[in-house]
């Protein structure tokens, strides 16, 4: 692990906007991210990820980067793969990490596998598919398309009206398309950081459901409680199986993990983002916060765990 001595000396890169559906929060995560490594001294050079990215690298004489991507063609592993055979150091997850992590079919896999508790999903290939087959569940389903982030394009479908309008908006998006089985209960995220599980912050929205509008739109009245209002064993389990999650991804550096608690104390986790959102709205730094961690202090947490993971 470097020194902040040792970072000080280096032109560190924050990479962000990108190409993804998710520019925009990728943009406000960057800016965020670069501001505040100025203001504690370092030397930064902000770079919109495009299809120049290696020139732009080169040119800047970047010497560590620090991932602000979200999304495809930053969050998927796309952008870890060029870095690693550039030799240059980098935020966040490696190539596998990412790539799995950002499907969330190949998450699951891994989740059922590892005996992470997950609701029941079925997979299709096709929005016709998806109209045509008997779901194994009942309704009411979350519909997500598999490789977008920040909630774009998910949809709680109550009816079948809903569902199929659910499906067709899903299928212009990224990916397989998942419907899940709808688990009603509190939406709860944990947060990992170094491998140690940071914290569990609790969501109420104001609108029924936790979507991208609940998230970044402006105000949504979505309300953040940290530490989240769980008894101290559910709590513990919900840090525990979080924890679980990056590891069995083999993540690095921070994560934070979406999941449900119901009413009877059951846990059901739904995905791992492995490069979470710094904007002022996200959850991460929320948890840091709480337990003591600056925004800058985290920002050099995460710059701090910079490397090669090929």
């Amino acid at each position: 692990m470097m020194t902040i001595d040792d970072l000080k000396a280096k032109r560190i890169g924050v990479l962000l906007g990108g190409m993804s559906s998710e520019r925009d929060v990728s943009l406000k995560s960057g800016a965020a991210i670069a501001k505040a490594l100025r203001e504690a001294a370092y030397t930064v050079v902000e770079i919109d990820v495009q299809r120049d990215l290696p020139q732009r690298l080169l040119a800047e004489k970047i010497d560590v980067a620090f991932i602000a991507l979200h999304g495809r063609y930053g969050e998927d592993g796309s952008v870890q793969g060029l870095l690693e055979s550039m030799f240059i150091p980098y935020t966040g997850s490696g190539v596998l990490a990412s790539s799995v992590g950002m499907e969330k079919v190949f998450t699951k896999q891994v989740f059922v596998a590892r005996g992470i508790p997950t609701p029941k999903h079925v997979v299709f290939e096709t929005v016709d598919q998806a109209l045509e087959e008997k779901l194994p569940f009942d309704l009411p389903v979350v519909v997500k398309p598999s490789r977008e982030g920040s909630s774009v394009g998910v949809s709680l479908a109550k009816d079948a009206t809903q569902y199929r309008d659910a499906v067709k908006q899903a299928g212009k998006l990224a990916g397989l398309i998942m419907v899940e089985q709808f688990i009603k209960g509190r939406e709860v995220q944990g947060a990992v950081l170094d491998d140690e599980a940071l914290g569990v912050i609790e969501i109420v929205p104001a609108r029924e459901f936790y979507d991208y509008e609940a998230k970044y739109g402006a105000g949504s009245g979505t309300q953040y409680i940290f530490p989240a209002r769980l008894d101290p064993e559910l709590y513990d389990r919900v840090n525990q199986t979080c924890l679980a999650a990056h590891r069995a991804l083999g993540c690095s550096g921070a994560t934070r993990s979406d999941a449900i608690v119901t009413e009877k104390g059951e846990l059901y986790l739904l995905e791992v983002n492995t490069l979470p959102g710094m904007t002022a709205s996200s959850l991460l730094p929320k948890i840091a916060a709480g337990k003591g961690l600056s925004f800058t202090q985290l920002c050099e947490r995460l710059l701090q765990g910079a490397s090669l993971k090929a």
